[in-house]
């Protein structure tokens, strides 16, 4: 039984920073991809940022220099670390695990989280 949990969510003015983590325990098979994806209300679900297994990394655009993805393999831990945050980044966020990228990134993963929620205000 796969299971994710997050952490890290919270409230922060724009320009602050947040650090997510997500551990996760219950799968043995490697070639997978992780990642997060976030909802906002009102809104559909958005790919964030993916890892694979071999390490390579994809972000949204809108992310690009101020997110970064990060995995500590010892620890079954994937991390976000999101810098220079604006209101626009205000959503629920969600850790993601699937074999097939494509998924995650349409927000509809094999396995996810219970998501944490991040709040920007201005």
């Amino acid at each position: 039984q796969v299971q994710l949990v997050e952490s890290g969510g919270g409230s922060v003015q724009a320009g602050g920073s947040l650090r997510l983590s997500c551990a996760a325990s219950g799968y043995t098979d490697s070639s997978y991809c992780m990642g997060w994806f976030r909802q906002a209300p009102g809104k559909e679900r958005e790919g964030v940022a993916s890892i694979d297994s071999g390490g390579n990394t994809r972000y949204a655009d809108s992310m690009k220099g101020r997110f970064t993805i990060s995995r500590d393999n010892a620890k079954n831990t994937l991390y976000l670390q999101m810098n220079n945050l604006k209101p626009e980044d205000t959503a629920m966020y969600y850790c993601a695990l699937d074999w097939d990228s494509r998924r995650l990134w349409r927000g509809d993963p094999k396995y996810r989280g219970q998501g944490t929620q991040v709040t920007v205000s201005s």
